[in-house]
């Protein structure tokens, strides 16, 4: 699938997968399968928000349980997916032009923020796909000068 030349290409360049963030209704288990049997290792734990993080090669896989903050209050029921949000790490875009780009699209895109993720910490907004999945596009780690 081509672009369409009137309206100019992308103003982002994806580099790779950053994170994924599942929900999970036993916290526990998920855990002990991502990391006793994945290998993952735990990364980051913010309880107070119930985000835990765990590195998964240069990539994160986030688990948020059912009932926290981050998490929503009810588990999907079993025939419905469990992603909470996939994040593609991008190169810095020119912020402007990009959320420009995705008016013209007629694609609303979140506040740009600063979150963490498998890189570290950077500037990122949400949008979300068709189907009505959540997409966040998130650039690279910020500098400690700069944040």
């Amino acid at each position: 699938m081509t672009d369409d030349p009137d309206r100019g290409g992308p103003p982002l360049n994806i580099q790779a997968l950053d994170h994924v963030v599942l929900r999970c209704s036993d916290l526990e288990a998920t855990l002990a399968f991502y990391g006793d049997v994945l290998g993952c290792v735990v990364e980051r734990i913010l309880e107070e928000e119930g985000l835990y993080q765990l590195r998964a090669g240069a990539s994160l896989i986030d688990l948020v349980p059912v009932g926290s903050p981050l998490g929503g209050s009810n588990p999907p029921e079993s025939d419905q997916f469990n992603v909470a949000h996939i994040c593609l790490r991008i190169d810095p875009p020119d912020w402007e032009q990009l959320t420009a780009y995705l008016k013209q699209r007629g694609i609303p895109a979140g506040d740009i923020r600063t979150r963490y993720g498998a890189d570290g910490f950077g500037a990122s907004i949400y949008v979300r796909d068709p189907e009505g999945n959540q997409v966040e596009l998130k650039a690279g780690v910020i500098d400690d000068n700069d944040a």
